[in-house]
């Protein structure tokens, strides 16, 4: 299968951080679909697309879902968001770095990891600090929390701001981004509601997990 490949467009102006897919500002980016199911999903397949657009200091990153079933109880940062309604981002600035996973229930709770694999092939992984991570900024479309669950069809949309100094407290200076390839995938899941499912825009193969950066497609920055 063909390495997927997102390209992130270069933007002056950074969005509002209001969920509005349809702006001026978000319509200059590419869509990735994030349509590859995992085959132990339920029959639900929530339509999930992300976008992507980077500035001078940092990343903006949006999620639309138009989803079904969806619960969210976690409110703590670091808190267990993949159970819940959410969108994923991992991304790989470095190929001799590691790897972060930013993920975010709809209710706009986050978690933010990093790992590494070291010289010996061990996987360390941690999370990252809210000292830091509190440098992110979010939008979130639903309240905080979503329970009972709400079977019905409706849309949810979430959005974030990402320095890239957050990233260069582990892997080091990244420069200007413009023209480099960094490594990464877009997730959508729910593991603890009444149709659990799991989805990619990179596929994952049969392995029932997301921690898989050789499967990580390709992040373009745009020159």
């Amino acid at each position: 299968m063909p390495t997927k490949r997102y390209t992130i467009r270069a933007t002056a102006a950074r969005p509002h951080l209001d969920g509005d897919w349809d702006s001026a500002i978000w319509s200059k980016a590419d869509t990735a679909a994030i349509d590859w199911f995992h085959p132990m999903s339920s029959d639900h397949r929530p339509e999930t697309h992300a976008r992507a657009l980077y500035s001078a200091e940092g990343l903006h990153i949006v999620f639309r879902v138009k989803d079904r079933y969806i619960r969210s109880i976690a409110t703590e940062y670091n808190g267990k968001v993949w159970e819940d309604a959410c969108a994923e981002f991992f991304v790989q600035p470095r190929a001799d770095k590691g790897y972060f996973n930013l993920e975010m229930n709809c209710g706009g709770t986050f978690l933010l990891g990093y790992a590494e694999t070291q010289p010996d092939g061990k996987k360390e992984s941690e999370r990252v600090p809210w000292e830091l991570a509190s440098r992110i900024e979010t939008y979130h479309s639903m309240p905080e929390k979503v329970d009972p669950e709400i079977a019905d069809a409706k849309e949810w949309r979430i959005e974030y701001y990402v320095p890239f100094a957050i990233f260069e407290n582990y892997v080091g200076p990244l420069d200007n981004v413009a023209g480099q390839t960094w490594r990464g995938n877009f997730y959508k899941c729910a593991e603890n509601n009444s149709h659990p499912h799991w989805a990619a825009w990179s596929p994952v193969g049969e392995k029932l997990n997301f921690h898989q950066p050789d499967k990580f497609g390709e992040i373009a920055f745009e020159n």
